[in-house]
């Protein structure tokens, strides 16, 4: 497998390839992010695991996490995405709707900023170390609020890591594959793993999305018994399915990428799924300042969001006009009651600059000024906007994505949804 050239696509979107090793030690103490700025990777709390549930007009969901004990006994752990939380999906950014249940993903999180307007339950700060009977310890974090969540291959794409599959052991179709995680410069080698796959699982070849039997047919996998792969590098879809014969913490195979031209082609497609929403629903931003000037006048100084495709960053240009509307924290319009731009703030891109050095996660390290001939009370030094360049399409969003006022207490369903586990 050809080495994949994702390094400079991910510290364009502020993703450091190499700031993003970093994670908390079971050692360090919980880590409550500050309103109105992006917390430092180094003191996010890592674990994995299966989502269970998503409600994406709201950023939130549940992930049963891998933990010491049964898996299949794991109950689901609320999560919800900071506002400038990243997603990614086949190495592209996602929204939540856009993976499938049953995926398991790897998790980069903080304790609530402001726990009174968490839209999941709030747990006692040091319930990672609680026990949870047959589930072991480790299953209901109290960092619940997601700075990364990633699929496998997004995982092993942003740490320089690949699949060696090392035995295939096929029976009618289904059987299971013994592989090792590898990085691609260091050698580290993690231990191997054995997982499962059947007739359903996915196998992508350059242009070609076959099927086990496909394999079986020209000779490549056995129709029965085992078979030494050879250490073959591919990239990996891992999700969970129930075991028959005791083992609680097996996972399965989802999909095989084989080659480069078949990840690259399903990152495309993932990629434009992600800007037609982003173009739909608006770039989000931090406000940084506000310059106010006579009868409401005034220009926004802001910090637009990371992790977007750089084709979105694009379209802010100095003398463009473009359009701003308060969001609360799960990114919901508040202000409108006919879409986005129904009360936005109006006016012209007066300047776009490029911090200097590397952004932090979350952040794309690209600040905007915007005038604008009538402020809105939602829009404030730390508070959550959306913002539209005059080029992309105004449409009207489905009623569960905006709030149509700015009470965030107002928002639905409340966390009374989610058990407190």
């Amino acid at each position: 497998m050809i080495p994949l050239k994702a390094a400079g696509l991910f510290a364009f979107l502020g993703l450091g390839v190499i700031a993003l090793v970093s994670t908390a030690t079971e050692k360090d103490e919980p880590f409550r992010p500050e309103a109105g700025k992006f917390p430092p990777l180094e003191k996010a709390y890592s674990y994995r695991g299966e989502l269970v549930f998503v409600d994406h007009a709201n950023r939130r969901g549940s992930i049963r996490v891998q933990g010491e004990g049964m898996y299949f006994r794991n109950k689901p752990h609320p999560f919800a995405m900071l506002p400038y939380g990243i997603i990614r999906y086949l190495g592209a950014p996602a929204q939540l709707r856009d993976i499938p249940l049953g995926t398991v993903l790897h998790v980069r999180a903080f304790l609530p900023p402001d726990p009174k307007l968490s839209p999941v339950p709030v747990l006692p700060i040091n319930n990672r170390n609680k026990k949870a009977g047959y589930s072991g310890v480790g299953t209901a974090p109290a960092e619940n609020h997601l700075l990364l969540l990633e699929d496998e291959v997004s995982h092993c794409q942003r740490e320089g890591k690949v699949w060696k599959l090392k035995e295939v052991n096929i029976k009618d179709g289904t059987g299971k594959i013994t592989a090792r995680l590898e990085s691609k410069t260091s050698g580290d080698k993690s231990e191997e793993e054995t997982m499962t796959f059947d007739a359903a699982t996915h196998v992508w070849r350059g242009r070609e999305k076959l099927q086990v039997a496909d394999l079986v047919n020209e000779g490549t996998w056995p129709e029965s018994g085992k078979k030494s792969l050879e250490d073959q590098a591919v990239l990996l879809g891992i999700t969970w399915r129930p075991t028959p014969d005791g083992v609680f913490t097996r996972f399965h195979v989802s999909d095989v990428w084989l080659d480069d031209l078949s990840i690259q082609r399903a990152t495309i497609n993932q990629t434009e799924t992600h800007k037609a929403f982003i173009r739909s629903r608006w770039m989000p931003a931090f406000v940084d300042a506000i310059e106010y000037g006579k009868f409401g006048t005034a220009t926004v100084t802001a910090s637009l969001f990371g992790g977007m495709d750089g084709s979105l960053y694009a379209d802010f240009k100095k003398g463009v006009s473009a359009m701003m509307n308060p969001v609360e924290n799960t990114l919901k319009h508040t202000h409108g009651t006919y879409g986005p731009g129904h009360m936005a703030c109006r006016g012209p891109i007066l300047e776009v600059t490029k911090l200097k050095g590397e952004a932090p996660l979350g952040s794309s390290g690209i600040r905007i000024r915007f005038k604008t001939d009538l402020i809105l009370e939602g829009i404030r030094p730390g508070r959550v906007v959306r913002v539209c360049p005059g080029s992309w399409p105004q449409v009207q969003i489905p009623r569960e994505e905006y709030l149509g006022g700015n009470k965030p207490e107002e928002r639905f369903p409340t966390p009374a949804i989610f058990p407190k586990y």
